[in-house]
C-alpha cells in the first residue's frame, strides 16, 4: 500500500471513529431527553388530580364501605384469574379448535392438500345475504405465536364489519400444530388455492378483497408478489415489511436481533421443542415489550371494573393463552429472511430473497399506528421508499397504494379494538371502491370524525418523503443492521455445527412437552386454576359475593386514591421500560458502530442521489419514446392529453379501445401485452412531458389519413366531444389544427399555439388492464417517416 493510501485510510477510520462518537453522543442526549421528559409528562397527568385539589379526605363511614368493596373486588378478581386458567386448560382439552364468534363452514381443509399444511379456507355464514355488487373479501388469520380466531373473536371486527357491510366473507384459520415438514412455500401455495377457491365462487363479482393483519400481512405481501393475478385489493395491518426500519429513541424491538447475537436463538427454541418452536416465546416476547401493562395495568384494569371487565378479560385471555407452535423451518426462515435479513423490504445495497414486490399490481392499503411498539409506521411503510425510489418510478410503475395511520392505538388494538374496526376498518371496506378507482400514485387516506358517529373520508395525495411524517431518520442504520446479518450467519454456522448435532438426538416428543409446560406463561395459568388444590374455596365464595355483591359509591374518595397509588405503580415501570430501551438502543449502536469502524463496511447510502439518477434515466427514455410509435400510440396519448383537460369529457374503457385499435389497425393486430406497456408509456410521456407530447403528434400520424382516422376514433371512443360546439372544447381544436386536419363547422385559420396542458394538475385516466396477457409480436407499430 503506497502512502497516499494508508494516510487516506487512516483518516477514513478516524472519521468513521468520529462519526461513531457523534452518534453515540447524540443518541445518549437524545434517551436521556426522552426518558425525562416521559418522566414528566406522566407525573404531570398522574398527580394532577392531587393539584387540582380532587383528592379528599375519607370520613369513616366511605373506609368502611371501601374495604368491603376491595375485598369483594379482590376475590371476584381472583375468581376471574381462575376462570382464565380453567378456560385455558380445557380449551388445551378441545384440541385448541378455532375461536371465533361467527358461524362457518370449513371449504377446504390444508391437510387435504398435496402439501399439507395447518391452515383452512372458511366461508362465514351470515343471516343476512350478501350484496351481488359487493367483491368478496378474505382475511388471512396472522400466525404469530398466539391463538388462532383474532379477526373475529368477537361482533365488532374485521369479520363482524365486511358482514355489516354485505360483503360475501371468507376466512383463512391456522390450527394450533403445524404439519410435518410444512413450510413457508407450501402455506402459500395454498392460500393461493384458497383464493383461486373464492374466485371462482364469484365469477361474477370483482377480484377479492384480501386482507392480511401483522404476520398474515407481510404473508399477503409475498404472496401477491408472487401471484399478482390473484387478488383484487391488499389490506395489511400493523406488518412489518421494513424490519430495519425505525426512529432512534423509539423503536427498540428491531434490535433486539442484533443484541442476542442473530437467529441461533430461533434453532435453539427448535431444537428443544423437539422440530417445533413454541409461540409461547413470541408471546412473551411482546408482553415484555410493555411491562407497565402486562404486570400491572390490564390487571388493575380487571381489578377496578370487575363487575363488567371479566367477561371482555376472560374472551382475551381465551385466544391470548393459547399460543401455536411452529416449524422450524418457518420460524428459522422467519427470523433470518424477515427479522434479521430484511429480505422482503429489499432496497438499495440488500439481499433479495427473490420477492419483488414491483411485481404486486393491485391496490395496496397500509394501516399503522404510532403506538404500535411491535409495528412502528417506518416498519409498516418504509418498503415503499425501498421499492420506489421516487415518486416518478411510483407513477411510472402503474401503481396505487394508500396508508392510514392512527394516532395511538396499540398492536393487538389495530387488530382487535371495536373502536377501530367501527371506525377505520368499516371506513376500509366502504372505500374499497374509490380506492380501486383512484390513479397511480401514493396517497393518504384521512377520516374526518362527524356528528352522530358519522366519517368522512378522503384521500390526499402524497409524496413518498412524506412516509416518515415530521421525523426524518437522522442516520442511515443499513450499516449496522448489515453487519447484525453477518454475525447471525457467523453465529448460525457454529450452532449449526458444534450444537444442533448432539442437541437434537437427546430431545424427544415428551422432554419437549414439558418444556413447554414448565414455561412462566403457562404455570401462572395452572397455578391460578381449579387444578390448584389451595383454591377448593374460590369458586363458592365468588358466587356469594356476586350475590350480596355491595360496590363503593363513584364518589368515594378512596377510589381515587387508589387510582393514583395505580399509575405510581405503572409510571415506575414505565420508566423502567424507558431506560432499559435506551441503554439496548445505546449498546446495539456501540457494539456494532464499532465493529463497522472495524471491518470498514461501505458509507451510508445516499438515496437521494438514488433516486435522482433512477429519475434521471426514466426521463431520458421518456424523451426519446415522444417521436416513436404509430396510430396506437397516438390513439393512447391523445385519451391520456385529453383526460388531463379540466372539462374532459370522459375515460374510455379497454373494450372499446381494443375495438377501436383493431378498426384502425385492420390486418395488424395489437397485441394485448403490447397495448399494456403502450398504455402505460404514454401515461408517462404526458404526466411528465405534457407540452413536447403534445406537439410530437404529428410524426407519429406523418399521412393525413391516418391523423383524420385516429380522430375519428377518438370521437368514437368519446361521442361527448361531438355533442358540442367546437368553441366548448378548446383543445379538441386544438389537436384538430396541431394535426391540420378541419373539425366540422370549425375553420383552421389560426395556427397551433401554445395549450395550456402544463398548467392542468396530473390526473391519468385509469383504464382497466388485464392482469396477465400472453405476449405477443406487434405488428401495426410505426417508425416516424421524418415528415
Amino acid at each position: 500500500m503506497g502512502q497516499e493510501e494508508n494516510i487516506a485510510s487512516q483518516e477514513e477510520g478516524l472519521s468513521s471513529a468520529a462519526g461513531l462518537f457523534e452518534h453515540l453522543n447524540h443518541l445518549q442526549r437524545l434517551n436521556a431527553r426522552n426518558v425525562l421528559d416521559a418522566v414528566q409528562q406522566r407525573q404531570v397527568k398522574t398527580f394532577a388530580p392531587l393539584s387540582q385539589g380532587l383528592l379528599k379526605h375519607p370520613t369513616a363511614a366511605d373506609w368502611q364501605e371501601y374495604f368491603t368493596d376491595f375485598g369483594q373486588r379482590g376475590l371476584l378478581f381472583w375468581d376471574t384469574l381462575r376462570q382464565r386458567g380453567d378456560n385455558t386448560l380445557a380449551h388445551e382439552r378441545a384440541g385448541f379448535p378455532l375461536l371465533l364468534k361467527f358461524e362457518h363452514e370449513t371449504l377446504v381443509n390444508g391437510a387435504d392438500l398435496p402439501r399439507p399444511v395447518n391452515y383452512s379456507l372458511l366461508r362465514i355464514l351470515s343471516p343476512e345475504p350478501a350484496i351481488d355488487a359487493q367483491p368478496p373479501v378474505i382475511i388471512i388469520d396472522p400466525r404469530g405465536g398466539h391463538g388462532s380466531g383474532i379477526g373475529g373473536f368477537k361482533q365488532d371486527s374485521l369479520i363482524g364489519e365486511s358482514l355489516r357491510a354485505g360483503h360475501p366473507t371468507y376466512f383463512i384459520a391456522f390450527s394450533h400444530s403445524p404439519a410435518a415438514g410444512q413450510t413457508l412455500a407450501d402455506i402459500v401455495e395454498a392460500q393461493a388455492r384458497f383464493i383461486e377457491t373464492v374466485s371462482a365462487r364469484h365469477p361474477a363479482s370483482a377480484k377479492p378483497v384480501v386482507i392480511g393483519n401483522c404476520q398474515a400481512g407481510w404473508a399477503l405481501m409475498g404472496l401477491a408478489a408472487t401471484r399478482p393475478e390473484l387478488p383484487g385489493l391488499i389490506i395489511v395491518n400493523g406488518a412489518p415489511l421494513s424490519y430495519w426500519a425505525g426512529v432512534n429513541g423509539r423503536n427498540p424491538m428491531r434490535y433486539t436481533g442484533g443484541l442476542l447475537g442473530g437467529g441461533w436463538m430461533a434453532r435453539l427454541g427448535s431444537d428443544l421443542g423437539n422440530d417445533r418452536f413454541d409461540g409461547t416465546w413470541l408471546v412473551s416476547n411482546f408482553e415484555n415489550l410493555d411491562p407497565a401493562n402486562t404486570y400491572w395495568g390490564k390487571y388493575y384494569h380487571l381489578f377496578s371494573e370487575v363487575d363488567t371487565e371479566a367477561a371482555r378479560f376472560l374472551d382475551f385471555e381465551r385466544w391470548w393463552g393459547s399460543p401455536t407452535l411452529l416449524n422450524s423451518e418457518e420460524i428459522e426462515m422467519i427470523v433470518d429472511d424477515l427479522f434479521i435479513g430484511n429480505q422482503l423490504s429489499g432496497g438499495l445495497g440488500r439481499k433479495s430473497s427473490g420477492l419483488d414486490l414491483k411485481r404486486i399490481e393491485v391496490p395496496v392499503v397500509v394501516f399503522c399506528s404510532y403506538g404500535d411498539n411491535i409495528t412502528s409506521p417506518q416498519q409498516a411503510l418504509d418498503w415503499i421508499a425501498d421499492v420506489y425510489p421516487s415518486d416518478l418510478a411510483l407513477q411510472n410503475a402503474g401503481r396505487t397504494i394508500v396508508y392510514l395511520r392512527h394516532a395511538s392505538i396499540g398492536h393487538l388494538g389495530i387488530f382487535v379494538s371495536g373502536e377501530v374496526a367501527r371506525r377505520e376498518h368499516r371506513e376500509l371496506l366502504g372505500a374499497v371502491e374509490t380506492i380501486n378507482a383512484l390513479p397511480a400514485g401514493l396517497y393518504e387516506m384521512l377520516i374526518d370524525d362527524l356528528p352522530d358517529t358519522q366519517y368522512a373520508v378522503r384521500f390526499e395525495p402524497r409524496r413518498i418523503a412524506d412516509i416518515h411524517g415530521d421525523v426524518q431518520p437522522p442516520r442511515d442504520d443499513d450499516r449496522e443492521f448489515a453487519l447484525v446479518e453477518r454475525a447471525s450467519d457467523f453465529n448460525n454456522s457454529l450452532y449449526d455445527s458444534f450444537i444442533r448435532p448432539w442437541l437434537r438426538p437427546l430431545i424427544n416428543e415428551p422432554t419437549a412437552e414439558l418444556m413447554r409446560k414448565a414455561h412462566p406463561f403457562h404455570q401462572q395459568q395452572l397455578l391460578w386454576s381449579s387444578m390448584n388444590p389451595a383454591l377448593w374455596w374460590l369458586a363458592g365464595s365468588a358466587t356469594q359475593v356476586r350475590n350480596e355483591r355491595r360496590p363503593a359509591a363513584t364518589d368515594n374518595p378512596l377510589l381515587a386514591w387508589q387510582a393514583l397509588f395505580s399509575n405510581q405503580i405503572q409510571d415506575a415501570l414505565n420508566g423502567y421500560r424507558d431506560l432499559r430501551d435506551a441503554t439496548q438502543e445505546l449498546c446495539f449502536y456501540g457494539v456494532y458502530g464499532a465493529l463497522n469502524s472495524l471491518v470498514g463496511n461501505p458509507p451510508e447510502r445516499d438515496l437521494q442521489a438514488h433516486a435522482d439518477n433512477h429519475d434521471k434515466v426514466l426521463l431520458e427514455r421518456l424523451q426519446t419514446a415522444l417521436p416513436l410509435g404509430g396510430l396506437m400510440e397516438a390513439l393512447v396519448r391523445i385519451l391520456f392529453l385529453l383526460d388531463r383537460d379540466s372539462d374532459a369529457p370522459g375515460k374510455a374503457n379497454l373494450a372499446k379501445l381494443l375495438q377501436q385499435l383493431q378498426v384502425l389497425l385492420q390486418d395488424h393486430s395489437a397485441a394485448p401485452l403490447d397495448l399494456r406497456e403502450t398504455l402505460q408509456t404514454q401515461k408517462m410521456l404526458v404526466l411528465t412531458h405534457p407540452q413536447e407530447s403534445l406537439l410530437s403528434l404529428p410524426l407519429l400520424l406523418p399521412e393525413t389519413e391516418e391523423r383524420q382516422q385516429v380522430l375519428a376514433a377518438v370521437a368514437n371512443l368519446l361521442p361527448q366531444l361531438l355533442n358540442e360546439t367546437a368553441a366548448g372544447h378548446g383543445f379538441w381544436c386544438e389537436l384538430h389544427t396541431l394535426l391540420e386536419v378541419p373539425l366540422p363547422g370549425f375553420d383552421l385559420t389560426q395556427p397551433p399555439g401554445e395549450v395550456d396542458v402544463v398548467e392542468q394538475p396530473v390526473t391519468v385516466a385509469k383504464i382497466e388492464t388485464p392482469t396477465r396477457l400472453p405476449a405477443k409480436p406487434r405488428k401495426g407499430g410505426r417508425k416516424p417517416t421524418g415528415k
